[in-house]
């Protein structure tokens, strides 16, 4: 698999996908090729610059020993620099696939520079379309590529899957697609969870999600922030991914900015939250989406305010608030302040039949149905 997230202690759908497929199927392996690391960008950044950490097992997880292998490659040169940074990074994937045995696997890209892949190799190929990179905003030359990427994809792959019923029609349009929602870890929402120490005691509006400027509105959020002011805190909590500027926006207005927590202790956040919060930019690269924090959200069973994004608008939930503009920092401050933790009470939440629907378990059973069409030769 190419992978758009490391392997790491926040799950997203490419682990809880892969962990589940791997304990579920006592022969798979997988290779989980992660991002790779910059080091000259982290160094002309705030960052520290390291090399990949390569090739490597991954232990722990509930997987058993010598079924997952992670490589994590360097980038040493930017492209305008280094025009077969690219092709380098496919031939080492191949490298290790190969020297792990692999000698005919499924191909499943995340990361569309998977496309490499496609045209390099004659591996059967799945393309699990996870956010539709070809809306965001780019500057046209990453653009370009990105789309010349997603061109070899769609029209190469043998399958196509996508989270979200936007992508569903737009991926669609041209091909077969498979749609598989994202999901949620309904086992760790089914029970009550002690209130974190570094969480707020004033009433608490909470975000949970990686901060990035693509989804989140940073002048929403700042405006939340001091509209609470003296009654309630905004928290964001989750990996950082804002340019300086942004970062600064959201401190100088009192934002309390946790960082990531590992997903074992996210519900504990979410069920002790006196309101969850979606201040998500709507545009059409989030209109592609299919959150995985609308899952999560809806499992803890607290109070949401979001703006009109993809996912939220549309819920059927008395719990869900959709609101934008100054009518947003309104509706946060009053089901922060008027209806807090005692209106459900903190602990476990949502509808325990629906969430067994949602469960990662059975999207991991829906992608076990995809892979073997591959295996097979099987047509979707």
């Amino acid at each position: 698999m190419t992978s758009l997230e490391a392997w790491d202690t926040v799950w997203r759908r490419n682990q809880h996908l892969v962990a589940g497929l791997l304990r579920s199927e006592p022969a798979l392996r997988v290779l989980f090729v992660e991002p790779a690391t910059d080091p000259l960008h982290a160094g002309l950044g705030a960052g520290r610059p390291r090399r990949g950490r390569g090739l490597r097992s991954h232990e722990g997880d509930s997987i058993r020993d010598g079924a997952l292998w992670l490589l994590e490659p360097t980038k040493w040169l930017p492209r305008r620099v280094d025009r077969s940074v690219d092709e380098r990074w496919a031939r080492q994937v191949v490298r290790a696939a190969r020297g792990l045995g692999m000698g005919d696997p499924v191909l499943w890209v995340n990361d569309p520079r998977g496309a490499m892949l496609v045209e390099a190799t004659t591996w059967r190929s799945l393309y699990d379309v996870t956010d539709d990179w070809t809306l965001a905003d780019r500057p046209p030359a990453e653009t370009a590529r990105i789309e010349a990427q997603e061109d070899v994809l769609l029209s190469r792959c043998d399958e196509v899957v996508v989270c979200s019923p936007a992508l569903a029609r737009s991926k669609g349009a041209s091909r077969a697609v498979t749609l598989i929602p994202n999901g949620v870890d309904a086992a760790a929402y089914s029970a009550a969870h002690p209130r974190p120490g570094d969480l707020p005691d004033a009433p608490v509006a909470l975000y949970a999600g990686t901060l990035h400027g693509d989804r989140l509105d940073v002048a929403l959020c700042a405006r939340v922030a001091e509209t609470l002011a003296g009654r309630g805190q905004l928290v964001l909590l989750g990996p950082d991914a804002l340019e300086a500027a942004q970062r600064s926006a959201l401190e100088d207005a009192g934002v309390v900015l946790l960082g990531a927590r590992p997903s074992v202790e996210v519900p504990a956040y979410l069920q002790h939250a006196d309101v969850l919060v979606v201040p998500h930019v709507v545009t059409p690269f989030t209109d592609s989406l299919d959150p995985i924090k609308l899952y999560e959200y809806q499992a803890a069973g607290r109070p949401v305010v979001s703006t009109p994004v993809a996912g939220f608008r549309d819920a059927v939930d008395d719990l869900v608030t959709v609101a934008s503009g100054p009518s947003f920092a309104a509706a946060v401050v009053e089901r922060a302040t008027t209806a807090g933790a005692s209106e459900t009470g903190p602990g476990p939440g949502g509808d325990r039949e629906r969430m067994a629907l949602i469960d990662w378990s059975r999207r991991v059973d829906q992608m076990s149905v995809v892979l073997t069409r591959l295996r097979t030769g099987g047509s979707g």
